[in-house]
């Protein structure tokens, strides 16, 4: 136990796979209160699921008064609720748009209010980099991609989320740090993750489909790397007012390769079809890790094939 004095972690999106890995370190010397509606659910079946420092309150993002009465008395502001998945976002771009502008513009007008003393972490994406982005660092250029192609909804939501947060942070001195994941996989995750579809299927011995021809490049991240990172940017001072690119530089693959790995490392058969994009495609995702190990010392330390036999184990234990 810790003999610093508990915190109050107010956390949005905090029934997300993310979520759930993150609240792991933190439950035992903190109190939680979860805010989420709980359309993908990583926490009810966990072994958090009604552990005594962590209050639920089911709750929407767009609803402002909400957000505002249950975050009182929050020492800390995690905003992980969003919409995400191209999936998702091609089935309902308004959605996706409200819920992340919106949403976010809530939760950071709440936080000001109240004035959070100590770190809002705002989620971001590595979207905001466009269709190429190879080494991209904080400061490159961000894209907004082209007007009514569904694949930048979802970036655009996100950014618009990143300038407002730093417009409070200016004016309000709010303590937000912005994050932007690279890929993130691991034990809990939902929806429409290509890893863990990888390994589902996979384990199953089911046909693995591929959107495109398998040649877009990726860095992945396992969760508790990211998350190692979100702890540095909740206690380190430096990170203040900052973006930082999340993500592992090392564990980069195609779409394909990575299809093929999934099936060498859990010994499948399965075979690996293609079929059309379902939008705009990013070819190219890796982001430059320079200024997460330079400002908080962070170096991700998982690599690709030793997350998918722990996603895979994980998933095992669950049936």
């Amino acid at each position: 136990m810790s003999d610093s004095p508990r915190k109050t972690y107010f956390i949005t999106g905090g029934a997300g796979f993310i979520a759930n890995t993150l609240m792991r370190h933190l439950v035992e010397d903190n109190n939680i209160v979860v805010f989420d509606n709980f359309h993908r659910d990583t926490l009810s079946g966990s072994a958090l699921a009604g552990h005594p420092s962590i209050r639920i309150v089911k709750g929407d993002v767009l609803d402002a008064a909400a957000v505002y009465e249950a975050m009182a008395g929050a020492t800390s502001v995690i905003h992980a609720a969003g919409i995400a998945g191209i999936d998702t976002v091609i089935r309902d771009p308004v959605r996706t748009m409200e819920v992340n502008m919106i949403g976010t513009a809530n939760v950071l007008a709440a936080a000001s209010k109240h004035g959070i003393p100590d770190r809002l972490i705002e989620f971001s994406t590595s979207e905001v980099f466009g269709s190429m982005a190879f080494r991209s660092a904080e400061d490159d250029a961000t894209v907004a991609g082209s007007a009514g192609e569904a694949r930048w909804v979802y970036a655009v939501s996100k950014l618009a989320g990143e300038h407002l947060a730093k417009a409070y942070h200016t004016r309000d001195g709010l303590p937000v740090v912005t994050v932007r994941p690279f890929n993130i996989y691991g034990p809990g995750q939902t929806g429409e993750g290509a890893i863990q579809i990888f390994i589902r299927k996979a384990m199953a011995g089911e046909t693995i489909r591929i959107h495109g021809d398998g040649n877009q490049i990726r860095a992945w991240c396992y969760v508790d790397d990211f998350v190692d990172c979100i702890l540095r940017c909740l206690t380190n001072p430096a990170a203040i007012g900052e973006s930082f690119n999340i993500g592992n530089a090392r564990a980069v693959i195609t779409i394909l390769g990575l299809a093929e790995t999934v099936c060498r490392v859990l010994n499948s058969q399965s075979e690996i079809v293609f079929e059309p994009p379902l939008s705009a495609d990013i070819a190219l995702r890796i982001p430059s890790v320079d200024k997460t190990q330079k400002l908080l010392g962070f170096k991700a330390k998982i690599d690709l094939e030793e997350g998918i036999r722990r996603t895979a184990e994980w998933m095992i234990s669950q049936k």
